[in-house]
């Protein structure tokens, strides 16, 4: 598997991919080297992209897997990808959140993630909170 930062060449596939997120924000991310892709065999496998909480704190937002490449490993490898970047970036801290009915949180809890908090969006599942000092 390789993974890398995402390029304007991304932008199509990632917007196809991820309706999360609208066209100019999603190439302003790129812009800012805040989305990494993994393929492999130049295949895309799956995609995080991340932003800044409080503006200090990156903070998950997306975590991404192709159907075909679930529970092999993948996003293990680019969960830990990211957060090698972003202690040799100089951030002591990473966060992200997951809706409290999905598989997600035991996946973050397994990483090393712990719970600090949640929050009930209107019309939808309590969204845990969890942060992981690096």
């Amino acid at each position: 598997m390789r993974i890398r930062k995402a390029t304007e060449k991304d932008v199509r596939i990632l917007s196809e991919k991820d309706r999360h997120i609208c066209n100019s924000e999603l190439r302003n991310l790129i812009q800012l080297k805040r989305i990494y892709i993994a393929e492999r065999n130049h295949q895309l496998t799956g995609w995080l992209r991340y932003g800044l909480f409080w503006d200090n704190t990156p903070f998950m937002n997306m975590l991404y897997l192709l159907e075909d490449f679930r529970g092999k490993g993948y996003g293990k490898a680019l969960v830990g990808h990211w957060e090698t970047e972003m202690k040799q970036s100089g951030y002591g801290v990473v966060m992200t959140s997951t809706a409290a009915d999905e598989y997600a949180q035991h996946f973050y809890h397994k990483l090393g993630y712990k719970t600090v908090g949640g929050f009930t969006p209107q019309d939808s599942s309590y969204e845990i909170i969890l942060e992981k000092q690096l």
